[in-house]
């Protein structure tokens, strides 16, 4: 048997013939099935053209061409895309000694920007471990000026991942970038709440935390599937969503049996990975029985329990796919108020497979956006569903433990029936 890297050798050309042929196919069928988006995006396909052409003539193995076609996906701007094996080819991965390579650990944070700085949103897992605060001021990283940092780290994250947005990208980055290599460590200056500055370093490791979602979960949640509930301490009702699958009508159900007397919902949609589901039927528990909710779209009550009472939904850049869509409609639609540090991720789009011609990969990615009707008919992919009110988090919510959101859903939830500041850009009213 021969060695592998002389089979790579004596392969090379040939990989190098296929890959080219490949790259030229995948940069014209791109610009005709994607082209569309160019513009919205900030894409200049002419360079992208170039810069990829020139680079497959580089091509030695078939991990060179998965790499490639990584780095052209990620110039798509496309939170879907995916670079797949096709049916002549072999699974390939990232090499291991690539930024984001090989086994990886978590550093167990999430971090918000608030007044132009950036904070601690949680500190879970190895970040708890090493005494890092919620509210403290990250300074600098591994020696550099966080801004700095979060620059070169969301750089090199785009040329692994595509983003269909900033806002996704930047939280992506201040969430699931905030890893490292399985063992390896993280060095940070931080300013903690009560003024003092601190240097700590934060072991990567496997453990299972999740930061997307809330920065601070209420307390006496019930559960049943991706949906979560309870009762505020306001008296108001507490949703959240981790997914959007297919039986979210029904959990609905059981959520509003327990929330339906509440004075308002708060529909917190933060760190939703997506899914499918019947859009009308969830709209459909929040129309009052026996009503029909049709300030844009049409919707006809629906459940056990329809709910009434006015709701806030809370999105941010974590939201994405069919979890954009869902919260999305009560913005769109008339039915709720829509606050969040940001606009969703603006990934929500149909897809296509494109085979490429050497049969070894396949391109999966969006064509058209979904939900049309948004954004005054631009669609969602691109732009995501930017909330009615902007909120960032307060440092000293995070430091005494509380939501900043939340508690800004809960005093908006508390003016509602005025119909007055942001409430005038919501036509559903209770008392109608």
């Amino acid at each position: 048997m021969l060695p592998i890297l002389l089979l790579d050798a004596l392969l090379a050309p040939q990989v190098q013939e296929n890959c080219q042929s490949d790259v030229a196919f995948a940069l014209d069928a791109l610009e005709q099935k994607c082209g569309h988006f160019f513009e919205l995006k900030g894409i200049d396909w002419k360079a992208v053209r170039k810069e990829m052409s020139a680079a497959a003539k580089e091509v030695r193995t078939e991990q060179d061409e998965y790499v490639l076609l990584t780095r052209l996906l990620a110039r798509l701007r496309d939170g879907h895309a995916e670079v797949q094996k096709g049916p002549q080819g072999t699974e390939q991965t990232w090499p291991a000694d690539a930024p984001f390579g090989g086994r990886r650990g978590d550093a167990g944070m999430g971090w918000c920007r608030a007044g132009g700085k950036i904070y601690v949103k949680q500190a879970l897992g190895p970040a708890a471990d090493a005494s890092i605060l919620p509210g403290s001021e990250v300074l600098k990283v591994e020696g550099m000026p966080v801004a700095k940092w979060l620059a070169q780290r969301e750089a090199e994250a785009r040329e692994v991942y595509s983003f269909s947005t900033a806002q996704q990208a930047f939280f992506w980055t201040t969430h699931f970038g905030l890893s490292g290599p399985e063992g390896g460590r993280l060095e940070l200056e931080l300013k903690e709440p009560d003024g003092k500055k601190k240097k700590r370093t934060i072991g990567f490791d496997r453990r299972s935390v999740r930061t997307a979602g809330p920065a601070v979960w209420p307390a006496d949640l019930k559960q049943s599937g991706d949906l979560s509930w309870c009762r505020l301490p306001s008296g108001l009702g507490y949703v959240h969503l981790r997914r959007c699958k297919s039986e979210l009508p029904e959990l609905m159900d059981e959520a509003l049996a327990d929330l339906g007397d509440a004075p308002g919902i708060v529909l917190d949609f933060r760190g939703n990975g997506g899914g499918g589901f019947d859009h009308e039927a969830l709209m459909g528990r929040f129309v009052p029985a026996g009503k029909t909710l049709a300030f844009n779209k049409s919707y006809s009550s629906a459940g056990a329990h329809p709910y009434a009472g006015p709701v806030v939904v809370i999105v941010d850049g974590t939201v994405i796919s069919a979890a954009e869509t869902g919260s999305g409609m009560f913005k769109e639609d008339g039915r709720a108020l829509m606050i969040g540090e940001s606009a969703t991720a603006g990934m929500s789009s149909s897809k296509e497979t494109i085979e490429l011609p050497s049969g070894k990969f396949a391109l999966y990615v969006s064509v058209d956006s979904n939900m049309n009707r948004f954004n005054q008919g631009r669609g969602i992919e691109g732009i995501g569903v930017p909330p009615h009110l902007v909120v960032e988090f307060d440092p000293e919510d995070l430091a005494a433990g509380r939501d900043t959101l939340i508690r800004r859903a809960e005093e908006l939830l508390a003016e509602a029936a005025s119909g007055k500041g942001p409430w005038k850009d919501v036509p559903y009213r209770t008392a109608e």
